[in-house]
């Protein structure tokens, strides 16, 4: 028997990954067709065969133009490297800094766009995993439409955990990604495109052509003849675990889902305030991200070193540090997927809860539990 043979019968048990049938083009489309369900658009839909940061890279140079006027909405780091973008595609930008303590509001959307009425392009972030935050898309997709702009939206941790509604909401280009409330895979993502962006992006010499940036050659080489001819070969791992986790969702429900990521969100807050030493960083609960919950550590000590030692207690709980400028005083608490859990939120509480009695400090570990608790059977959409 081969060496090949050999390890082929010794992992027996894993699933099949090799000498799959071919991703034909009409499965391509009908996995982009329950996407865009997901996604609740009428609009063309493209999967990109890549991590998310591909699509949103592609919309902004290919919608922006040199000399035009953008406005970015940086609630945490995303919207911080779409500013880097949006300056590299020529483009004079204008922000909004809201605190990574809570969310952006329309009227400083609507003040931004009145004192700079050149602007045709804003750039959002619809949930923060990274800060915990959400923003009120609905009501700025309004004040955005009303003025004219093109609205691009970053929904890659909010879809599947709160409501998306790229059409009614204006949503000019919307890009989501499967591996956070979707539970799917991270190396394929999808953006929608509607006839306002298609137009603009035609528009724009400059936007990528004969490049893996280029929105337009889907369109040419896909959309336009019928979405029967692929480009090039599909990634079909990922595209077959995309539709896998879309399919997950439609059989729990996606109401459900989210049910569970807002119960999850709940139930972590009010266990946290009642834990003590903690507190929520995101201070106002509609401004709460469903997917992660970020936390404030107590003055004086290291956030970093709650996080590992928590980890030594239980290192299966998804507690991890904050990143950069953030690591000494945010820990950050992921509740997405199948994350999104009762059990895993009280296994978190008590991981951070002997974690932080390691490090000498006081904690209420039974009276967290019970918020924990009575939050989740209380959550509105239980």
């Amino acid at each position: 028997m081969t060496a090949v043979t050999d390890a082929a019968t010794a992992n027996s048990d894993a699933p099949v990954l090799l000498d799959l049938p071919p991703l034909g083009a009409a499965h391509f489309a009908r996995i982009e067709d329950k996407v865009a369900a997901l996604m609740r658009t009428r609009a063309d839909v493209v999967a990109t065969q890549g991590e998310a940061l591909l699509p949103l890279e592609a919309c902004i140079r290919s919608a922006v133009r040199p000399g035009s006027t953008a406005l970015n909405v940086v609630t945490g780091p995303y919207g911080e490297t779409f500013g880097g973008w949006l300056r590299s595609c020529g483009a004079e930008v204008v922000t909004i800094s809201a605190p990574f303590t809570g969310a952006v509001s329309p009227q400083q959307v609507a003040d931004a766009l009145r004192e700079h009425p050149a602007i045709d392009f804003v750039s959002l972030v619809h949930a923060e995993a990274a800060t915990g935050n959400t923003n009120p898309v609905a009501e700025i997709g309004a004040v955005v439409r009303e003025h004219g702009a093109l609205l691009m939206l970053d929904a890659v941790a909010s879809v599947g955990a709160e409501p998306l509604l790229t059409d009614e909401w204006g949503v000019d280009l919307c890009v989501i990604g499967g591996q956070k409330a979707m539970a799917g895979p991270a190396g394929v993502s999808a953006v929608s495109v509607s006839a306002r962006a298609w137009e603009r992006i035609a528009a724009n010499e400059q936007a990528p052509r004969r490049s893996y940036l280029s929105l337009l050659d889907w369109k040419e080489r896909w959309i336009d003849g019928g979405r029967t001819a692929l480009p090039h070969a599909p990634a079909q791992l990922e595209m077959l675990a995309l539709e896998q986790a879309v399919d997950r969702i439609e059989a729990e429900g996606l109401d459900a889902v989210i049910a569970r990521h807002r119960a999850a969100a709940a139930a972590m807050r009010a266990g946290v305030r009642a834990l003590g030493g903690l507190s929520p960083y995101v201070v106002r609960d509609e401004d709460a991200a469903p997917v992660a919950t970020t936390l404030r550590a107590p003055v004086d000590v290291d956030a970093r070193d709650i996080v590992s030692a928590a980890l030594a207690v239980d290192g299966s709980v998804p507690v991890q540090a904050a990143a950069g400028a953030l690591a000494k005083e945010m820990i950050r608490v992921n509740h997405y997927g199948m994350a999104a859990d009762r059990g895993v939120v009280l296994s978190s509480l008590a991981a951070l809860a002997s974690g932080m009695r390691s490090l000498g400090l006081s904690v209420r570990e039974d009276a967290a539990v019970e918020a924990a608790e009575a939050a989740w059977v209380a959550s509105p959409e239980r």
